[in-house]
């Protein structure tokens, strides 16, 4: 059986800092940014729960857009991105996620600041289950969100790399020299 274009995900990786983080890409957007420094068997085994019949091979030039933007934001050059994102989720891991994306660069936001933005303020905890499910960190900026007494708390790629992303954009520090 001939696999369609959707089932079709191209993987590279960025270095930064010594660390290394898989991107992986669909022909209509970004789909997967994976956590600091971990085996390749994560992001595989992300895949396989998702998209039962996947195709992933390495293709650098594929993901070289969205390498270019990332790197250019780890160097303090952007702070925004412009290449599409291809997501799945369900509709409310979505609205979740659609609100990440409108918090300001360098500013953070509560889990309940993000329940309330959405209009179910009771709704924190499920707010926190569907941040720990973006599939896409940094690009959707899941690392904005603290705890309501200001801790780091609640994040894929580890309470470090939380740390220096909101370093990166809070007190300007660059993460790549």
């Amino acid at each position: 059986m001939k696999q369609t274009n959707h089932n079709f995900f191209y993987w590279s990786m960025a270095t930064y800092n010594q660390r290394e983080v898989y991107l992986i890409a669909t022909t209509k957007g970004l789909c997967y940014v994976g956590t600091q420094n971990n085996e390749f068997k994560e992001v595989t085994n992300n895949f396989k729960s998702t998209f039962p019949d996947y195709h992933l091979e390495q293709n650098n030039e594929k993901l070289q857009p969205f390498l270019a933007e990332l790197m250019a934001y780890f160097q303090q050059q952007r702070t925004f991105f412009t290449f599409p994102v291809d997501i799945r989720g369900t509709e409310f891991q979505l609205a979740v996620w659609n609100e990440l994306r409108k918090i300001p660069y360098g500013q953070t936001y509560s889990y309940s600041q993000i329940a309330s933005n959405l209009g179910s303020p009771n709704s924190v905890r499920a707010v926190a289950k569907a941040i720990s499910s973006n599939p896409v960190l940094i690009i959707i900026p899941c690392h904005r969100v603290i705890g309501k007494n200001g801790d780091l708390v609640g994040y894929r790629g580890g309470i470090d790399m939380k740390k220096q992303l909101l370093e990166l954009e809070i007190r300007k520090q660059p993460l790549l020299k």
